[in-house]
């Protein structure tokens, strides 16, 4: 029987001490080890298979960790991960008190960015490999590994852009396999497509263009041609670009035939390739269906509505609408920035303006929001995904800032629904036409059983509601951390004394309802499901300093440092806002 090479590999240095012929069975081997733990453990799975051969290459070619290499996004980073010390661990990816599902620098030496957000690789290499030069060290290799959907993105342009008038000693490898999370769009797609079929743009290109040494493209599963490219290039000063041809999912076939589902598919048979079926049957409907869901049927009534999202058509469920009213719903690839502008273009023009972005990634497209947008009060609409906690993605894509970023930001109108029925109606609502963009916030994940045919309902905006009264404290919740609130509440002894209110505007804030509150009770609790420091609780704490109301404002949320992955519920209870945490609380009054 055949040595296992995999199990003797603990870093790229014992890579390196094997013959270049026994470096296919290594990727076969890494290839497998990696199906076998993301089958039961979950996680990004085709992203990392595509990149094998290019994974042991690198380390195999470069003297990592003296030369850095940066993964753009990280979704592909799990074989760079094994063989650098982190195989005999690797089956904690993603879990509470594991490794990161992203490279991450205070985890290894051999993770010189931390990543997570796409189309930072060039930017970050280029930084490094100036530094070298300014050093004294003109041997350092400082390799950046980009997709072709995050190399579409304005930030890797710009990175191009600066790297092409500079003597860096910079490696750009393209990783194009014609799809990101989703398909890869776009004319830089339809380019480098061209490019594959040897058509014109191989000679006109323009890449080349920039100042780079261009080389490629070549096969990226064969190891041999990949290795015999990087042992050359590493012999090239200054800006070099490497484009390699690779296929998501390369191993395991359904992951090849279905890219999108196996992008992250759950848990699956490792042997068969199947993913293990999830009973739907009496299950709420998840956040982003909803918003799909509604948005579509809305979109049927009314022919101004557009649906607009950076690269998540089947992650934000604007997809339903794209395939109903494809002149009507954009993919605009991974370019927040540009979404969040071509959205204010339209509104000018009288269009109602669904953009539907993750609350982490609205943070990319911060200043556009505040200059293009609210600066001129244009009622786009913002359907922020996966705000709150978002469990094994961890640090890198909690949506815990976006109330704290936001409601500092004049003429915007900020919205948590306590549920997927006032989702529905918000949505409803905002298309109605308002005067002020809105920001509408939701979570990652399932709330409750919802009646499809209930007829819609507008929404007061800046009204707040009492969802039980009480005697001794107050407790004010912005969005569905609400719904732990009445499960805490009623698992006390003495229900009577807490009074809930849903506070599902942060901005405007229902005043009046404040008044009422601060004058009866000496006691109030805020529950956010964002971070503490300039979130829903400050606004409330700041609106009873300024009208000098005297009552303690106790606040719970996010604490100041970035929460690490696990589940939700661990995410939560660590920061004291699961349920037995708030029932603890609510149990001192």
């Amino acid at each position: 029987m055949t040595n296992n090479l995999l199990k003797q590999i603990n870093n790229p240095t014992d890579l390196r001490q094997l013959d270049e012929a026994q470096l296919p069975q290594v990727a076969q081997e890494l290839r497998d080890f990696i199906i076998d733990i993301v089958a039961t453990k979950e996680g990004h799975l085709g992203a990392s298979l595509g990149v094998v051969e290019l994974t042991i290459a690198l380390h195999y070619v470069f003297n990592t960790p003296e030369d850095l290499l940066i993964w753009d996004v990280g979704h592909q980073a799990y074989g760079h991960k094994i063989l650098t010390e982190r195989r005999e661990n690797f089956h904690t990816n993603r879990q509470l008190n594991g490794i990161s599902g992203f490279p991450k620098r205070s985890e290894s030496v051999y993770d010189a960015f931390g990543v997570g957000h796409s189309s930072t690789s060039i930017s970050a290499a280029l930084g490094m490999a100036i530094a070298s030069n300014l050093k004294g060290d003109f041997e350092k290799h400082h390799i950046a590994v980009i997709g072709d959907a995050s190399i579409a993105s304005g930030m890797a342009f710009e990175g191009l852009n600066h790297a092409g008038v500079t003597d860096a000693n910079l490696l750009v490898i393209l990783n194009d396999n014609a799809i990101g999370i989703d398909p890869s769009v776009g004319a830089l797609k339809n380019y480098l497509t061209a490019v594959k079929e040897g058509k014109n743009p191989k000679k006109n290109n323009m890449i080349k263009s920039l100042n780079f040494d261009y080389s490629g493209p070549i096969d990226g599963n064969d190891i041999f041609a990949v290795i015999q490219e990087l042992k050359r290039l590493k012999k090239v000063k200054g800006p070099k670009f490497l484009h390699i041809i690779t296929t998501k999912g390369k191993g395991l076939q359904q992951a090849e035939d279905d890219q999108v589902k196996y992008h992250a598919p759950g848990k699956f048979d490792a042997n068969t390739g199947e993913i293990h079926p999830k009973s739907e049957e009496n299950l709420p409907p998840k956040y982003q269906d909803v918003f799909g869901l509604t948005v579509l049927d809305l979109a049927k009534a009314n022919e101004k509505i557009i649906g607009i999202t950076p690269a998540m058509p089947s992650g934000s469920s604007l997809k339903f609408m794209m395939d109903a009213f494809p002149k009507r719903a954009f993919d605009v690839g991974i370019a927040e920035q540009h979404a969040v502008t071509l959205s204010a273009g339209m509104a000018t023009q009288g269009m109602v303006v669904f953009c539907n972005i993750y609350s982490t990634f609205l943070q990319r497209a911060y200043d556009q929001v505040i200059h293009d947008v609210a600066l001129q009060d244009l009622p786009v609409i913002f359907c922020l995904d996966r705000s709150g906690l978002v469990g094994e993605d961890g640090a890198t894509h909690h949506g815990v800032f976006d109330l704290a970023y936001l409601r500092c930001i004049p003429n915007m109108i900020v919205y948590s629904p306590l549920n997927e029925i006032a989702l529905r109606n918000i949505l409803y609502t905002a298309q109605l036409g308002l005067n002020h963009p809105i920001a509408i916030r939701y979570p990652r994940g399932r709330g409750q059983i919802i009646d499809w045919q209930k007829p819609y309902e507008k929404i007061e905006i800046g009204k707040a509601n009492c969802l039980k009264n009480g005697t001794k404290v107050a407790v004010l919740s912005n969005g569905t951390i609400g719904n732990n609130v009445t499960l805490a509440i009623a698992k006390i002894n003495n229900p009577k004394n807490i009074a809930h209110y849903d506070f599902a505007f942060v901005k405007p804030l229902d005043e009046q309802l404040l008044h009422s509150i601060f004058k009866k009770f000496e006691n109030i609790i805020t529950i956010e499901d964002g971070v503490k420091k300039g979130g829903f609780g400050t606004t409330i704490v700041e609106f009873a300093s300024q009208n000098n109301y005297s009552s303690k404002v106790k606040i719970l949320g996010i604490p100041d440092e970035f929460i690490e992955q696990g589940t939700i519920e661990q995410q939560q209870q660590y920061c004291n806002i699961d349920v037995n945490s708030l029932k603890t609380v609510f149990s001192s009054y």
